[in-house]
């Protein structure tokens, strides 16, 4: 079975325990924090070692992981006995995406030829809230490429405002003009 397909499965049943015991956000901490302690090098190269036998790999994360949700630990454990514990970054990933989508927030990516100032920042939030008709979490990043304008994507959709995109679209049009 593929990593991502794996991950997502695992994330699903998480978060539908979550959602039952009205525990999402303690399920997101914890999952972060499973996330970060179990990828740290020495530990996960214990973790994979199959010469370590698996009730001291489960100790080692009990004494680890003191007062984690007993159910996240139980989650730690199998992905551990699976052999499977590369899968908990993704598996966290996946979790963030679905509460977010449970709360109604939809991530955005907006890249631009030069860094958005504050006030540019809110104004396409707002607007890109406006479009979508969900909170927004604006991510950014630089591409000088672009000359100016923004790319925008929201999930699966691409929405190319840039100068460079533009430019590419009106030299389309002209060549086909010209035939």
């Amino acid at each position: 079975m593929a990593r991502g397909a794996a991950a997502r499965r695992h994330a699903q049943a998480v978060f539908q325990l979550a959602l039952e015991r009205k525990e999402l956000e303690q399920w997101l901490a914890d999952l972060a924090l499973l996330s970060q302690v179990l990828s740290e090098p020495r530990l996960a190269s214990l973790m994979g070692n199959p010469k370590v036998r698996l009730p001291d790999k489960m100790r080692l994360i009990r004494e680890g992981l003191r007062g984690l949700n007993p159910l996240a630990l139980n989650l730690a454990y199998l992905l551990v006995a699976k052999g499977r514990l590369a899968l908990l970054p993704d598996l966290a990933k996946e979790y963030q995406r679905l509460m977010d989508a449970h709360l109604g927030i939809q991530h955005v990516q907006v890249v631009t030829a030069v860094p958005l100032e504050e006030g540019e920042k809110d104004h396409v939030t707002q607007r890109l809230g406006e479009l979508t008709g969900k909170k927004v979490r604006l991510e950014t990043s630089q591409d000088p490429a672009l000359l100016g304008g923004l790319v925008i994507r929201i999930g699966d959709k691409l929405i190319d405002g840039s100068t460079r995109g533009r430019l590419a679209a009106l030299r389309e049009s002209l060549a086909q003009g010209i035939s």
